[in-house]
């Protein structure tokens, strides 16, 4: 477990509200499914849907977490000394670094409602993958959580 001390940066990069009103909705249709048959059982089961798909939607959210000189992204984690340049990427650079850009051996950590992100090259010349390309909701601070000067403070 991390201690609070030396985490720099965290973020569960949980749905915005358009995530969480689609588990409602998916809720209801599963209510009305049942419905004509036996209400009751219509409203069980359109409550049971919805916290079944809020439940899934929280526990397989990534984090993104710089702690003890390590960047975790999902389920993926790296020193932070085999990391080199970090940049922010605003919606429309991320678009981009998702498409044209994006080179298939890169490690990408997306979620799609998190529409910035950072991209992080690696200094290891041995490591086939080139960069990272991490969504986040907050670049600024991610970028800041990994340069050298803050992670040797």
């Amino acid at each position: 477990m991390t201690s609070r001390a030396t985490l720099d940066f965290h973020e569960r990069l949980l749905p915005g509200p358009g995530g969480w009103l689609g588990v409602a909705g998916l809720g209801v249709i599963g209510g009305i499914v049942p419905w004509p048959l036996n209400p009751p059982l219509g409203i069980a089961t359109g409550i049971l849907v919805c916290a079944i798909g809020a439940i899934a939607l929280a526990t397989t959210s990534p984090v993104v977490q710089v702690s003890a000189g390590v960047l975790q992204a999902g389920r993926a984690s790296i020193p932070l000394s085999q990391l080199g340049e970090a940049v922010p990427l605003d919606a429309t650079a991320m678009r981009w670094e998702l498409g044209p850009g994006l080179n298939a051996r890169a490690y990408v950590c997306l979620r799609a409602w998190a529409r910035t992100g950072v991209r992080i090259s690696l200094a290891d010349p041995r490591d086939p993958t080139p960069y990272w390309l991490v969504s986040t909701r907050d670049p600024d601070a991610l970028v800041a959580a990994l340069s050298p000067r803050h992670s040797e403070a």
